[in-house]
């Protein structure tokens, strides 16, 4: 049996995945932890899980501690899969992701009239112990379409643009309790949970 762990570092630098994770994580005996300031890892994977596998595995060995790390990203059936795994580094700000993201489909759509707009968020989640050994992998999907225009002022990234048809909500319109269950990372939670309870014991 593992034994339990009061620290969890979340291998991220971004503000917006460590405050939804210390959400999704409120319910468990841990201390959730930001990853060391100025910390970065090379994302030199070609996947989602790759990319949270080589973060999980270096925040571990630079702490000493378990680490939780995500990698996540949005892919777009009309441009190929992009932006993939490089969704992060699309463009320097949000509003320039968005911004090229929404050039490069009505692009596409000058094209083809009858454009698919459809898409999924993706989000891997790798957990790893302290030295550095990834123990966990699992990986959620949410499938929706991309809007014309931004909606809604929550969230972050894609949110905005992103429309879950069944609710009719682009992710930035949910409160955070629906994007927790129904988005891409609360999907990967669902799993990782029953797993990281047992390691918890």
């Amino acid at each position: 049996m593992t034994p339990p762990f009061p620290q969890l570092v979340i291998a991220t630098g971004n503000a917006g995945k460590l405050l939804e994770f210390q959400r999704l994580l409120a319910a468990l005996p841990l201390e959730v932890l930001p990853q060391p300031a100025g910390f970065e890892v090379e994302e030199t994977g070609q996947t989602f899980a790759e990319n949270a596998r080589l973060k999980a595995e270096a925040v571990a060995q630079a702490t000493g501690c378990w680490a939780l790390a995500d990698d996540s990203g949005l892919s777009v059936t009309a441009l190929g899969g992009a932006p993939g795994i490089h969704s992060a580094r699309y463009a320097a700000t949000d509003a320039e992701r968005i911004a090229r993201l929404l050039q490069e489909l009505a692009a596409a759509q000058a094209l083809d009239t009858k454009l698919d707009r459809s898409a999924e968020f993706v989000a891997a989640l790798a957990l790893a112990d302290p030295s550095g050994r990834t123990l966990l992998t699992v990986e959620g999907i949410c499938p929706g379409l991309i809007l014309e225009a931004p909606r809604g002022a929550a969230g972050f990234g894609y949110d905005p643009v992103f429309l879950v048809p069944e609710l009719g909500l682009s992710f930035a319109e949910m409160d955070k309790d629906t994007k927790g269950q129904i988005g891409h990372r609360g999907r990967a939670f669902a799993q990782l949970l029953p797993q990281l309870q047992g390691l918890l014991g």
